[in-house]
């Protein structure tokens, strides 16, 4: 699998939304149901989380190849192979639990699968959670596709990616290793770029969270 693969799953949901107009209208209703800690700015609500969707889901490609390739890279490859093959799963064998989703609605909670495996794998080793690659922002978009997506099944997610990392990456061992060579090399010009884009993400969507808010 590579990441046009899925790619070119995410151009196909979007030509289904194009067609059905489903997912907009389904944001329409969440953008009416936000707590208030969660602000859209913007004219109109629903187009801003409409544009934050997109970004968000065709990010998740991308981060799976830019570890995959940082990993590679820094030698390290085989430590975070089992992370890089459980988040693309959740884009080619996704689970029984996501029959009832369609199209960007689907894509939406994958990509969230993907994007919180990645940040509890930064989480779940001294070298990578002390590097602060992982910047505030994504873990702020996390928490608003978590509010998207709707409890009680958005925690049920979160505790599904729990038990995925604890698989993995649960013992003190994998906490000690050191993984320096990969957070050198993910400081390279190509982190900046999505450092940047995370940043800024919330920010070009007319999307704030309140001070005082994770």
């Amino acid at each position: 699998m590579t990441p046009a693969v899925v790619l070119d799953i995410i151009d196909q949901a979007r030509r289904q939304e194009a067609r059905s107009g489903e997912f907009f209208r389904l944001l329409r209703l969440k953008a009416e149901e936000l707590p208030d800690s969660i602000a859209v700015e913007g004219y109109q609500p629903a187009t801003c989380l409409f544009q934050f969707a997109l970004e968000y889901i065709e990010m998740a490609p991308r981060l799976i190849d830019f570890v995959d390739t940082c990993a590679s890279d820094a030698g390290c490859g085989d430590l975070f192979a089992p992370f890089i093959d459980a988040a693309t799963r959740y884009f080619t064998q996704p689970s029984p639990l996501l029959a009832r989703y369609e199209g960007l609605d689907s894509l939406l909670v994958r990509s969230y699968l993907c994007h919180r495996l990645m940040e509890e794998m930064y989480e779940n080793n001294r070298s990578t959670r002390s590097s602060q690659l992982v910047d505030m922002e994504a873990t702020r978009a996390n928490l608003l596709v978590h509010q998207l997506i709707g409890e009680p099944f958005s925690n049920e997610l979160d505790q599904s990616i729990v038990v995925t990392v604890m698989q993995i990456a649960g013992t003190p061992d994998y906490y000690e290793l050191d993984l320096n060579p990969f957070v050198q090399q993910a400081r390279q010009d190509a982190w900046d770029w999505m450092r940047d884009y995370w940043e800024n993400l919330l920010v070009r969507n007319h999307i704030r969270f309140s001070l005082g808010t994770p």
